[in-house]
């Protein structure tokens, strides 16, 4: 029986295997224009640094860290990120093991992740922090589960490390530590677990991984907190009981969007024995029910102190990851023959892999066909070649990181920068050494751009005394798109010392 179940195990992550190779492979194929987290990725993997900006820097860290060693492209950029996914499938799989005592089982919640919209179709369309912060919180749920199964010296410093790459993959993970103390308060043994003096080992090791970033968010909350902020702004949506009903409202449709599909499809698998599991329970399905709880009152509680009328999905990644593992231990605790739900719910797998893998496919080769572009048909390649055929610049200045990334894409041995990210040490206008490139977006027409300077460019040459020697602009038509729906950049040359 044991041999099978480890096979079991083997077999499905082998399957994972192929189905990220699949994932990196059709990334390859599609044109190698950036999304916007990738574009972002790119520009920054120029930098180390203790912070980046709204998000935590793991993530950045790790691109630094492989663009280090490969240099830049398409592949540092992808293979990375499903790296990481892969790993936060693995890691759900051992805590699962820990939680349900059943290799076989472990094995289908870790297949079962990808019922969650948010982690297979999301995060491979255009996530880079999120897909951070799930393998952080699969890493901590794993650790977590195991210190409280059999705690040791690594139980402590695996739960230490998750929490720490946790805490500078997403800010929200900082609500994943308190909800797990609170879910085990009323279990006198896993109670104990907290107040053994191997946490304080757990707590340097989370401190010495956070320390780097929390020395400089000290300094930049603000800046680091702006972005997130914008997003949960009420608008102009006056206080009172309307927008406390709706961002209630908006907090109930993202837990909708979020459970919807993996309720429907155990519910469609196991049928009967899902309805008979909710009656049922043990010491594991308590916790992990109180760690949901108690985490999305916490989100709750936000919402309300903020007056937010937006609530993303994505935002409760962390918090409700764990739900396949419950449904199985709610199951398993019923003491049911899972049997035929299992035989039924296999085959789901494959099919949903396929269908995350036809849609990442289809809305990039069927743009025109739909009339809806993404950012890999826009064609960055041939807009960059066009703008650099006569010379190559020593130094591209971008509008925004979506346009430095691709640059930096397209030109990797050229530094790139943009006008709000300031960098001690960047080559400026007049000490580039050599023809700067200024690109900006251009207008959303099929027409060509307009070749007139942004006047933040602008300005900045007429106070450094220089004169562009060329302003243009190129409009090409998107990959894969309609006649005539074109994507538009203006450009400008300027070379140092021309007045």
């Amino acid at each position: 029986m044991l041999e099978r179940a480890t096979r079991t195990i083997g077999i499905a992550g082998l399957l994972l295997a192929a189905y990220f190779v699949l994932n990196v492979g059709l990334r390859l194929a599609l044109p190698h224009s950036l999304e916007l987290d990738e574009a972002e990725q790119s520009f920054f993997s120029q930098y180390l640094l203790a912070g980046y900006g709204p998000q935590p820097p793991f993530y950045n860290w790790m691109q630094y860290a492989v663009v280090s060693v490969t240099g830049m492209s398409i592949g540092a950029l992808i293979v990375p990120k499903n790296i990481l996914l892969f790993l936060c499938y693995l890691f759900y799989g051992l805590a699962g093991r820990e939680a349900l005592k059943d290799q076989a089982l472990a094995a289908v919640g870790m297949l079962a992740l990808i019922t969650l919209p948010q982690v297979s179709y999301m995060a491979q369309q255009d996530l880079t922090h999120t897909t951070a912060l799930l393998f952080a919180s699969s890493l901590f749920l794993y650790g977590f589960f195991r210190t409280l199964d059999r705690p040791g010296i690594g139980s402590y410093l695996l739960l230490g490390l998750a929490t720490g790459i946790g805490l500078i993959s997403k800010y929200n993970f900082a609500l994943m530590p308190a909800v797990a103390l609170i879910a085990i308060l009323p279990d006198a043994e896993w109670r104990r677990r907290a107040l053994d003096w191997r946490m304080l080992i757990a707590i340097a090791v989370a401190l010495i991984i956070v320390l780097p970033h929390a020395i400089w968010l000290q300094g930049n909350l603000e800046f680091a907190s702006s972005d997130t902020l914008v997003k949960m702004a009420a608008g102009n949506e006056p206080a009172g009981i309307v927008r406390i009903g709706k961002g209630i409202l908006a907090f109930v449709v993202a837990i909708l969007a979020f459970a919807a599909l993996p309720i429907a499809i155990f519910a469609a698998a196991f049928r009967r024995d899902f309805v008979l599991m909710l009656s049922s329970g043990n010491r594991w399905t308590g916790m992990m029910e109180r760690m949901m709880l108690a985490s999305l009152a916490g989100i709750l509680l936000i919402v309300l102190f903020t007056g937010s009328t937006t609530v993303r999905e994505r935002w409760l990644d962390p918090f409700l990851l764990v739900l396949p593992i419950y449904f199985l231990a709610k199951m398993k605790a019923a003491g049911l023959d899972l049997s035929a739900g299992l035989r039924r719910f296999r085959p789901v797998v494959p099919v949903l892999m396929a269908c995350v893998l036809v849609a990442l496919g289809f809305r990039v080769v069927g743009a025109g066909l739909i009339g809806t572009y993404s950012r890999p048909n826009v064609p960055m390649a041939d807009l960059a070649r066009e703008m650099t055929r006569q010379a190559e610049p020593a130094l591209v200045i971008a509008s925004d990181t979506y346009v430095a990334g691709n640059m930096r894409l397209q030109l990797p041995h050229v530094p790139v920068v943009i006008p709000d990210f300031p960098v001690a040490g960047i080559p400026a206008y007049t000490t580039a050494g050599g023809p700067v490139l200024i690109v900006w977006r251009g207008k959303k027409t099929a027409t060509a751009a307009d070749a007139v300077m942004p006047e933040r460019f602008s300005s900045a040459l007429t106070a450094a005394g220089i004169a562009p020697q060329e302003i243009g602009a190129l409009s090409l038509p998107y990959y894969f798109g309609r006649q005539g729906d074109n994507f538009a950049l203006g450009y400008a040359w300027v070379r140092p010392g021309a007045r």
